[in-house]
């Protein structure tokens, strides 16, 4: 066995099955980093929308007006924004229903916020279990071509007379290799997992927080039934 041995070297030297467990967890790895990137953009970006949104919610903007300046993003529409353009949207139109009263128009309000949050946490924890699967399944693709390299290389040791280290290591650095890729594919994984879900939950408080605070202004002006500077109907029915 040469001293320098390179991770080539070793991966041109495994065994078939070995050597399409070591491409598997390449690729489990690269899928697993892409993932990890695109999911830290998309919550940052999520994060950074709500909390800019929510700053202009609660300055004293008519809700009125702040409803146009949404809808006109059109299908760009995402978190706190959905949410708040899916329940204004609702309650303007149940308002105009003749003969609906409040317990009416706030429950179509509260589903309407319902179905929005739940798209929005649907988009929010895509491909998540991607890398739930890759994270609790990589050490084992790992582990599996560690124990064929092992098997093999104790066959071979079965036709020779006299076994020696340096006939038997190869075959068994070979093996070990497969066991450190599934590491290697699974520890990032996990981590970014983990950190992904805290992350997603922060975000789903915030939406059902701002959900039940949006919903006590509607239902505020649904009783008192007066018109103020921050009413979500001091344009008219315009929505």
């Amino acid at each position: 066995m040469e001293a320098e041995l390179s991770f080539f070297d070793l991966f041109l030297e495994a065994s078939l099955v070995v050597q399409l467990v070591m491409i598997l967890l390449v690729l489990m790895s690269i899928l697993s980093w892409a993932l990890i990137f695109q999911r830290r953009k998309i919550l940052q970006q999520a994060e950074q929308e709500a909390h800019k949104f929510e700053e202009r919610f609660w300055s004293g903007v008519d809700l009125a007006k702040l409803y146009k300046e949404v809808s006109a993003k059109g299908k760009r529409i995402q978190g706190t924004e959905h949410l708040f353009h899916s329940g204004f949207r609702e309650f303007a139109r149940l308002r105009q229903v003749k003969n609906a009263d409040g317990v009416m128009v706030m429950a179509g309000t509260q589903r309407a916020m319902r179905v929005a949050h739940s798209r929005e946490m649907d988009r929010l924890e895509t491909h998540l279990s991607v890398l739930a699967t890759i994270g609790s399944i990589s050490p084992y693709v790992g582990l599996f071509g560690t124990v064929w390299g092992i098997m093999n290389a104790f066959i071979a040791l079965g036709s020779v007379q006299q076994a020696t280290l340096q006939m038997v290591a190869p075959g068994i650095a070979e093996a070990l290799v497969a066991t450190a890729m599934g590491l290697f594919a699974a520890i990032p994984a996990v981590i970014a997992y983990n950190k992904f879900s805290s992350q997603i939950g922060s975000i789903d408080g915030n939406y059902i927080n701002f959900a039940e605070e949006f919903t006590s202004i509607l239902q505020r002006q649904t009783m008192g039934g007066a018109v103020t500077s921050n009413s979500p109907l001091s344009q008219g029915q315009e929505a």
